[in-house]
């Protein structure tokens, strides 16, 4: 017994003496303790915890994070999700700076590495009861001043009080992404984001197919997302500033779970654990069903689960191909049956409860009442449909969709009311009024309304004398004077064309003349009288181009002559209307050609050559040999038109500024632009100047280099956006790598294409004064000499990167066309 007493007395004075090494973490750890195979961290209400974990059938290891009360092992984050460990020979280390490091405790190598790009004095490591984790400095609890978190980069599962959406300012998203199977963690093909385009929504996508979405936020959830009734069990609601845009959820009771994970299938589920069955219960999950297929009924379409066939046509459309839609094929949607005559007058046809049209292609004003949303929509002819922007309360803001109205469905509960453009006599006004009253009602009015404005009329030209008689005997209105004024004719300097000639160039403005709409309003192709064909550009009263931006683009214009400069013919402003009317184009913008997987083809070097250097020397001329010094502000693959031998020219000037002689750089409280193109300058600081073109133009040469687009670009090695991915390749020599496969066929071009990408990141350098000007841009695409090296691109961001042989993750991918937008208000 003496014995035994003996030996529990040492047993006790060697756990006490060597307590402090056996001693497990809690929820943080600092940089003189590691984490290693068996090892965890645990939350400090224990429900999560992080450690080395194996998933599925795999013998490789990953650094996670999964439930620690859940029976079932669920896995909610993993950092290497790219870089498995074989065996048990891993070690996590938090740097002295900041910075989270996961080694191979063999060779020492970094396996992966939260980069963190903001550094610390004493930093630590902690896990929240939420499931982020965080570095923070010891003695600072602010969220905003966390030097990284796990929040920020989402795997395939979204937790409370997480956020999915987009930095506005710096590009940087949170996103969820599949794993490629039970066993492997890495991404997977599909990808769940926010959408900022139009109004923001939801989109699921496998690859770089949009396989489903939301429907846009209605103030209590996305439309076209199922409606849940009493629901205790989270809220979620969308966040929409200056600076970001973002989706989040909170739970209501915090002993709930409930996770919603984008599954190795392409389907979102929201699960909830049962602990009474001890099991994981669906709560719901997207797509739902058929119906949930992204454009499953074409344009004017609308998709009913509860009918068979679930696709048929908007009331007052009609099939576009009768024999498609009998072999149930739905694809090529509805056409309306009445043309519109948007000039004599429309209406409207009120469709209810339903899933509204995707918002790509859309505006928005968050003050406009139904009412004003309706004149508005009313008066653009280009305006297809209409809703309220909010349902919450009394419902305010107007939604506007412009171009064929694609992925509506028929809810039971839930969805919207949604107003789309019809002819006159289909439309709602037209209901349940007598033909016979309402033409004696119409006959009484038009002459009652006919005789007060003849008086009105007579008397106010003989008080203001407003209007003024034109050499050909027209009248001149207040509008079309104030571009026609003494002060103005020297400017302007321009054919001034009648609404009536543009209309019958354009057929009346046919859809089938439409080229495009941009965020002006749309375009229009025309035929004159004499045979020239011409480009109607029509500034709609919703477009968030104003009068002045029109007069802008007018004066600008008219002053500049170059062969790289798309040439502007005339100008009509006719009461309301506002017209600018162009050189036609016919192959389209730059975008069109290298964007596009199978017209990128016919796209070879020298053309793209060609290209590169006529928008240098456009540029060139803008900032230094026009007789106004110029500044773009807006140039990108859209707003570079090319001609029938593929000459390019740069367009659309409604955002231009021009410069006095000595003036190199100028201060703007309304930031416009494209996301993408801008520097860091102006997106952040609202500087522009010279510098500003150069560096879109830098962005242009590496898009057109690679074939992608700077805004979405996806690697799956690493988060960069295009500029940073140029730039590391261009590190390490291998900027081969980034040439789009089709244009490096001939390879006596390849040290070209490689001087090209030089130049391009010259260009994109994050400092303006680093930055060549265009005559440097010129001459360098001109010559063979040696080039400096560039320094770091601006908005060089990145996530999970590791500095040695392995990063996680890929950059997130984004689709949605690039439009000019102004940054102090929504779309």
């Amino acid at each position: 017994m003496k014995m035994l007493t003996a030996i529990l007395f040492v047993s006790f004075l060697v756990m006490l003496c060597f307590g402090i090494l056996v001693t497990p973490l809690l929820d943080t750890m600092n940089s003189t303790q590691n984490l290693t195979d068996g090892d965890t961290i645990v939350s400090s209400g224990g429900i999560f915890e992080l450690g080395f974990f194996k998933p599925g059938e795999s013998n490789k290891h990953y650094l996670g994070i999964w439930y620690k009360t859940v029976s079932v092992k669920t896995v909610v984050w993993v950092a290497n999700r790219e870089a498995g460990v074989n065996g048990t020979t891993s070690v996590l280390k938090l740097t002295s700076s900041g910075t989270l490091n996961l080694h191979n405790s063999t060779n020492g190598f970094i396996i992966w590495s939260s980069n963190s790009k903001r550094l610390g004095g004493n930093p630590i490591l902690q896990l929240f009861d939420n499931g982020n984790l965080v570095i923070r400095e010891k003695d600072d609890n602010s969220p905003d001043h966390y030097l990284w978190q796990s929040f920020d980069y989402p795997t395939d599962t979204h937790l409370p009080e997480m956020k999915l959406g987009l930095n506005l300012v710096t590009g940087f998203e949170r996103y969820l992404s599949s794993w490629k199977s039970n066993d492997d963690p890495a991404p997977g093909v599909f990808n769940y984001h926010l959408d900022p385009a139009g109004y923001p929504h939801l989109v699921l996508r496998n690859g770089e197919a949009e396989t489903y979405q939301t429907g846009p936020w209605d103030g209590f959830r996305f439309t076209g997302r199922p409606k849940i009734s009493n629901n205790g069990i989270y809220n979620h609601s969308l966040v929409y500033t200056k600076q970001e845009v973002y989706y989040t959820f909170e739970l209501l009771n915090s002993s709930v779970f409930s996770r919603f994970v984008l599954n190795q299938s392409g389907e979102g589920q929201r699960w909830t654990w049962v602990d009474r069955n001890h099991k994981w219960e669906l709560f719901l999950k997207l797509p739902t069903d058929s119906c949930d297929t992204f454009k499953r009924c074409g344009a004017y379409g609308s998709c009913n689960i509860d009918r068979g066939p679930i696709c048929g046509c908007l009331d007052k459309f009609v099939p576009k191909n009768e024999d498609d839609w009998g072999k149930a094929d739905w694809s090529s949607g509805c056409v309306r049956g009445k043309l519109l005559n948007c000039r004599k007058g429309d209406g409207f046809k009120k469709y209810s409860r339903v899933k509204v049209p995707d918002t790509d292609s859309s505006l928005f004003n968050d003050s406009m009442s139904l009412q004003e949303c309706h004149t508005a929509c009313l008066k653009n002819c280009s305006c297809m449909a209409y809703s309220i922007l909010d349902i919450a309360g009394d419902g305010r803001g107007c939604l506007q969709w412009y171009g064929d109205l694609v992925d509506i469905r028929e809810l039971s509960g839930g969805g919207q009311d949604l107003y789309v453009r019809v002819a006159l006599s289909d439309s709602d006004e037209s209901k349940g009024k007598d033909g016979s009253k309402l033409l004696i009602i119409l006959v009484v009015l038009v002459a009652s309304v006919l005789l007060v404005l003849v008086l009105a009329f007579y008397l106010w030209k003989k008080r203001t004398n407003k209007l003024l008689t034109r050499p050909d005997g027209s009248l001149e209105s207040n509008s079309m004077k104030e571009f026609n004024s003494e002060s103005h004719k020297e400017d302007l300097d321009l054919p001034f064309f009648r609404l009536s000639t543009l209309a019958e160039a354009t057929d009346h403005f046919a859809i089938s003349n439409k080229l495009g709409q941009g965020g002006f309003g749309p375009v229009f192709k025309g035929v004159l009288k004499d045979g020239q064909e011409i480009a109607v550009k029509c500034l709609s009263e919703t477009s968030k181009q104003g009068i002045n931006e029109f007069m802008n683009e007018v004066k600008c214009i008219a002053k500049l002559q170059h062969r790289n400069l798309v040439r502007l013919l005339g100008y009509c402003v006719q009461g309301e209307e506002k017209m600018l009317i162009y050189e036609y184009m016919p192959n389209k913008s730059l975008d069109w050609h290298i964007f596009d997987e199978k017209q990128s083809t016919f796209l070879d070097w020298p053309q793209r050559f060609h290209i590169i250097d006529g928008i240098a020397r456009g540029l060139l001329y803008l900032h230094q040999d026009s007789r106004l010094r110029i500044i773009h502000r807006d140039l990108k693959a859209g707003n570079i038109l090319l001609d029938k031998d593929m000459n390019p020219k740069i367009s659309d000037f409604g955002l231009a500024r021009s410069f006095i002689e000595n003036e190199n750089e100028a201060n703007t409280n309304r930031v416009v632009g494209t996301y993408g193109y801008m520097p860091p300058e102006y997106a952040v600081d609202g500087l522009f100047s010279v510098k500003s073109d150069v560096f879109s133009f830098g962005v242009l040469v590496l898009e057109i280099v690679s074939g992608s687009r700077n805004r979405g670009f996806i690697h799956r090695d690493h988060r960069h956006n295009l500029l940073g991915h140029a730039w590391r390749l261009h590190q390490e020599g291998r900027s081969i790598e980034l040439i789009k496969g089709e244009i490096i066929q001939d390879s006596c071009y390849i040290q070209e294409v490689l001087r090209s990408i030089h130049i391009g990141l010259l260009c994109v350098q994050q400092s303006p004064d680093d930055r060549p000007n265009m005559s440097s841009v010129v001459l360098m695409l001109g010559s063979e000499g040696e080039l400096p090296e560039p320094t770091q691109p601006g908005f060089f961001t990145e996530r999970n990167i590791a500095e040695s042989e392995y990063f996680s993750s890929t950059h997130p991918h984004y689709s949605a066309e690039a439009t000019t937008s102004t940054l102090l208000q929504g779309r």
